[in-house]
């Protein structure tokens, strides 16, 4: 449970440094970019057992840590651009409705357990995440398309369910931070042909404001994984139960970060949202 608490706590945050990378013109891409390279160092300076660079080509979860890698770099931009765009609240709620992908697939690829009582608590669930991070429209930002809150649904949704896909079948637990490092390494690769593709084009000073906003994501960025993956190889935790309570509780968190730290709008149906929230939680958690 420890785990779970930490990464519903750790990755409330990344919504939070998002935010003010848009306040501060941070570059996302460099940004994204050190990122990957600070999680990868602590991913293999952490690791739990010895090992060599080389052999981690020819690891059964080397090709899982590619399609992560890649999917990690362009999420991460979507995510970001959509909390300076539409809002921390908007971008949480995109990113944690897609709950309902890795739920499903828990259910039908891994067989996990359909009752009554977990169905009315993932509805009740994806209904509070809903309340809890819509706007009103006096306070919907202008220009803010449904484009990028859409590409963040199914992308976390895609990052969810291959996370457990290769954590489950190829990822030994004496493995996780060599693992983990090994994808933001790849992801980091990915960051750097996209910078060069840029710079070809328009060369600019990479900037110390970039370096050291990629430097305060990276490390909780790399805990954010660690704790998920832990979560998820906790004996008695469901994947369906695991990523309802995880994805709800982020959204609970980043609201309520939202309106305390950036003083978004909290309106009645944001209100009834949390409450639900709560009360779905709660039934998942007893289911």
């Amino acid at each position: 449970m420890i785990y779970l608490i930490l990464s519903i706590l750790i990755s409330s945050g990344l919504f939070v440094i998002f935010k003010y990378f848009g306040i501060y013109k941070v570059d996302v891409l460099k940004a994204i970019f050190i990122n990957y390279i600070i999680a990868f160092i602590m991913g293999f300076t952490f690791a739990e057992r010895s090992f060599s660079v080389v052999e981690v080509p020819n690891q059964p979860w080397f090709f899982g840590a590619v399609c992560l890698g890649a999917l990690f770099v362009s999420i991460f931009f979507v995510m970001a651009l959509t909390a300076q765009k539409n809002g921390v609240s908007v971008a949480s709620v995109a990113g944690k409705m897609s709950v309902v992908i890795p739920v499903l697939f828990g259910v039908f690829l891994y067989n996990e357990s359909v009752t009554f009582l977990k169905v009315i608590g993932i509805i009740i669930a994806l209904i509070a995440v809903y309340l809890s991070s819509v706007k009103e429209k006096s306070t919907a930002k202008k220009n803010a398309g449904l484009l990028l809150p859409i590409l963040l649904f199914l992308g976390s949704g895609a990052i969810d369910t291959t996370l457990k896909f290769v954590e489950v079948t190829y990822v030994p637990k004496n493995d996780v931070s060599i693992f983990s490092g090994s994808l933001f390494g790849i992801a980091a690769i990915f960051a750097l042909i996209i910078l060069i593709g840029k710079a070809i084009k328009k060369r600019e000073p990479f900037g110390i404001k970039n370096i050291i906003a990629g430097i305060v994501l990276g490390v909780p960025n790399y805990f954010s994984i660690i704790f998920l993956i832990k979560a998820l190889q906790t004996e008695g935790f469901e994947s369906s139960t695991l990523f309802t309570i995880n994805n709800v509780g982020i959204v609970i968190v980043s609201t309520i970060i939202g309106i305390l730290l950036f003083k978004e709008q909290f309106s009645t149906k944001n209100k009834i949202g949390v409450t639900l929230a709560i009360l779905g939680i709660v039934i998942v958690a007893l289911a």
